[in-house]
């Protein structure tokens, strides 16, 4: 068996996997050293790509409506439908929602059918929620998109600044690279985030900054150089455009401690090989664009960039997200980072032979929902994207999408949230099957290769996109037959752009054969310093930027917290994915609300209990985990649940929809809200081999192995019958405190299901119990009873996925004389492999030997 060379389908750091395919759908997954991104290094959700990819939950067959259709019935009607909504009301009437899941050929097939066929600027994708304040910044600043630095730099770096990251859990191969940097070189590490996160605990300096403070701070901070006579003026004379009255508007005020600002300051100053890695903290607000230029203009002003160990770098957040701002993706660019100007539409037009050519800009993903919620838009065509789930005030983009008069989906998945408002649905090719190119977020283009056949009748993006075009009267235009036929024509294309001095260059590419494409190995257009001899303006040359700090919110009496929304370590996006994988799924199974225990206190929330979330927008209830990581007066709760996964966890129906005025991002990290505790007359978790979905007034699931294990809580009677799967029944009861134990096993002994409830009492610890339901020995009396017969170590919550150790198994090491990540490592495997967990385990030791010096003491 030989392995595949492919790419990683997660997060922007595009990391290179070797697969072995060992089964039908089965496949053995690495690291690929030979890949400069991750040189073999690989997070814990790359590590498990082999529990994502069966054929669980699949789109296999064209749907229209609940009833399985062939192709040409699907897309005739998709055509169809389309054709006459132009005719009707006008090619703005229609829409693509689009993915930074896609390939570049994916991307590129729709943006030039949208663009230049159906003549709309009307195509937008859900890259918009995550960088698209870092592209407009970058444009500001440089005249074109592009991110002036490589991972190479954070190796070469003495200062690194984390700006709105939890890098450790959201770019684990990237801190892993850090982390090496602090060992090897002494790297100091800065972490800007209100958030005590993993990755804040092992900073040098965390500065715990309030919600859309970052402007304040690094204009404060640019202003204390300027002071410190550190600002490079040959540097800003020879190479950036200073605008009129910068200097003298620059505030003092940096919105933190003076002993924090000074040490920050004392950072900056003392390193000048400092890069600044910002991502979605920074960007999901209402001033994210102008949080990125006063990150850039530091950088300019002190000649910070171009050169090794040095610049502003942006970290997008899905693994095509560059990929589709290169060809078009975005509704604010044409293609090949060229914008609306008449002689760029003019040699769009020609290179494609377009025949109704966009006149200028589409809808930005907010405004676009909000079209087709007010009937400007009537037909919308969603591709590999969750937007009923994953979009702010997520209850209107619901209500849009079901008044919307059609609404195609392409997606792998059968049942997500959007895929129900779906009047045609159709199968797409998944990772493992697709074949084309993604561009991480240091502009490197790698190529994912299938590593299965088609399964059922699912089809690539791009060819899907093929045939509704044919069938629209332009097949001509769109009959390539290969995805190396789309990336040949982009790469072409990229010449209009190299004509008007851009960085972006692939014309090298523009005439590769088969052969070509298929071997390509990974590569990086615009070199290392795509900026260094020139940036991409009028005159050469960069610009500051004026910002300004947001205006002060004043709050809400009735919505006294400010809500903070993101992502957790093992899963990704709306978990259509990684929800598949028992493993990924056993850090956090529910959707917690993280609050600190003052507020807790106030409000009357316990550990452990629930609480419901309310917002102007919505409410959600999430299960209670009280920290004192979070700041008094702000509350956290994670992304990725929704209504396919639980009954109440999703986070969008609580995000307001306000956006950043020049990116049209959403402010997804600061939106008031109010909690209260939720009192269910019951509570209960159940185990069954198949998802469930039960009717009650709190449910949350999350896989396991063998099966579905499945948080309730509801009021009054309980339909057991609803709940528990058919079979033979074992049971016990207590009825004085309201507990029920029932496990069910089929005809021949094997365990189908178990509940446990209880009205007033404690539920046992899970983790036992779903280790036995995997096993094909499984004792019912032991289930029953909820423990062994015979006691049993306690491994403790979960602390590395990757390697399945838990917490007492870490302490015990440290007890054993284990006292560093390595030595833990050494001893027990954890923290091994993508890293994500040394922060947890660094904590452990700290506390552990503390502990022991206090008792000592």
């Amino acid at each position: 068996m030989q392995a595949v060379r492919t790419t990683c389908p997660y997060c922007g750091v595009g990391c290179g996997v070797n697969a072995t395919v060992t089964g039908a759908r089965s496949v053995k997954i690495a690291g690929d050293r030979d890949h400069p991104a991750n040189e073999g290094r690989l997070c814990s959700k790359g590590t498990h790509l082999g529990q994502t990819v069966s054929l669980e939950g699949r789109l296999l067959h064209p749907m229209i409506g609940s009833e399985q259709a062939d192709w040409d019935d699907a897309l005739d009607l998709v055509a169809g439908r389309m054709r006459a909504c132009i005719a009707e009301h006008g090619p703005d009437s229609v829409a693509f929602y689009v993915s930074g899941q896609l390939l570049t050929e994916d991307y590129y097939a729709a943006n030039k059918l949208m663009k230049g066929y159906i003549g709309s600027g009307n195509i937008d994708t859900n890259s918009r929620l995550c960088m698209a304040s870092a592209v407009a910044a970058h444009i500001r600043a440089f005249g074109e998109d592009v991110v002036p630095c490589s991972y190479e730099d954070i190796d070469t770096a003495d200062l690194i600044v984390l700006v709105g990251s939890n890098t450790a859990w959201c770019h684990p191969v990237t801190w892993q690279r850090i982390e090496q940097a602090r060992k090897r070189r002494g790297t100091k590490l800065v972490v800007i985030d209100p958030r005590r996160t993993e990755t804040a605990e092992r900073a040098d300096l965390h500065i715990a900054v309030a919600p859309d403070g970052d402007v304040a701070l690094f204009n404060a901070l640019l202003a204390e150089m300027l002071r410190r006579g550190l600002v490079d003026e040959g540097f800003l004379a020879e190479r950036c455009l200073v605008p009129d009255g910068f200097w003298a508007d620059l505030p003092d005020e940096s919105g933190i401690p003076e002993d924090q600002f000074a040490a920050f300051a004392d950072l900056v100053a003392a390193h000048p090989h400092t890069v600044t890695l910002f991502s979605q903290g920074a960007n999901q607000s209402i001033g994210g664009t102008d949080k990125g230029n006063a990150i850039i203009n530091l950088h300019l002003a002190m000649g910070r960039i171009n050169r090794p160990g040095a610049g502003p770098f942006s970290m997008t957040g899905q693994p095509n997200a560059m990929g589709g701002r290169e060809v078009g993706g975005l509704a604010s660019m044409l293609a090949c980072h060229l914008g609306f100007e008449p002689d760029e539409l003019a040699d769009a037009e020609a290179f494609w032979n377009a025949p109704n050519m966009c006149q200028g800009p589409g809808l930005k993903a907010v405004d676009m929902f909000r079209a087709v919620h007010d009937g400007r838009i009537r037909f919308l065509w969603i591709m590999a994207t969750n937007p009923a789930a994953s979009m702010p005030d997520a209850g209107i983009v619901r209500e849009a999408l079901a008044r919307c008069p059609t609404v195609v989906v392409s997606d792998v998945a059968a049942d997500t949230d959007t895929a129900r408002f779906a009047h045609v649905r159709l199968p797409a090719l998944a990772w493992g099957e697709k074949d084309g190119t993604v561009t991480n977020s240091e502009r490197r283009i790698s190529r994912q290769r299938p590593l299965f056949a088609e399964p059922g009748q699912a089809r690539a993006d791009w060819e899907i996109v093929c045939d509704v075009a044919g069938r629209m009267g332009w097949g001509e235009a769109f009959g390539w037959r290969t995805p190396a036929d789309v990336f040949r024509e982009y790469a072409a294309m990229t010449q209009l752009a190299a004509d008007r001095g851009k960085m972006l260059d692939l014309t090298s590419w523009g005439a590769c054969t088969a052969h070509d494409y298929e071997t390509m190995q990974p590569f990086r257009w615009g070199g290392a310093y795509p900026l260094g001899d020139g940036f991409p303006t009028p005159d050469g040359k960069a610009r500051l930027v004026s910002v300004t700090p947001p205006a002060r919110k004043v709050r809400d009496p009735g919505l006294p917290l400010r809500l903070n929304t993101g992502r957790y370590r093992d899963q990704w996006h709306t978990m259509t994915r990684t929800g598949l994988s028992a493993k990924l799924s056993t850090h956090r199974r529910e959707p917690l609300l993280e609050i600190h225990g003052n507020d807790a206190a106030q409000f009357g929330l316990k550990d452990g209990a629930l609480a419901r979330v309310t917002t102007a927008w919505g409410e959600a209830i999430y299960r209670v985990a009280i920290t004192d990581g979070q700041r008094p007066g702000e509350i956290f709760v994670p992304m990725h649940w929704t209504d396919a996964m639980g009954s109440n966890g999703r986070t969008g129906r609580l995000a307001q929809p306000l956006t950043d005025p020049v990116s049209g991002q959403p402010a997804f990290k600061d939106t008031p809200a109010r909690v209260a505790p939720v009192s269910p007359d019951w509570r209960a978790f159940l185990l069954t081999r198949e998802p469930a979905a039960p009717d009650v007034a709190y449910w949350t699931r999350a896989k396991v192995e063998g099966g579905w294990l499945t948080e309730l809580a509801g009021e009054g009677a309980i339909d057991l019958d609803a709940l528990v799967p058919a079979g033979h029944r074992s049971e016990v009861a207590d009825l004085v405190r309201g507990m029920r134990r029932i496990v069910v096993c089929d005809g021949e002994g094997s365990l189908m299901g178990a509940l446990y409830l209880t009205r007033s009492g404690e539920l046992p610890p899970r983790d036992w119990i779903v280790r036995q339901f995997s096993q094909s020995d499984a004792n019912s009396v032991e289930l029953l009873a909820g423990r062994p017969a015979a006691p049993q170590a306690d491994r403790g919550a979960i602390v590395c996925v990757c390697n399945d150790v838990g917490e007492q198994q870490v302490l015990a090491a440290v007890s054993a004389g284990a006292d560093s990540v390595g030595a833990v490592g050494a001893a027990t495997a954890a923290g091994a492999n993508c890293g994500s967990c040394r922060p947890i385990i660094a904590r452990l030791i700290e506390n552990t030997l503390t502990s022991a010096k206090e008792a000592a003491e």
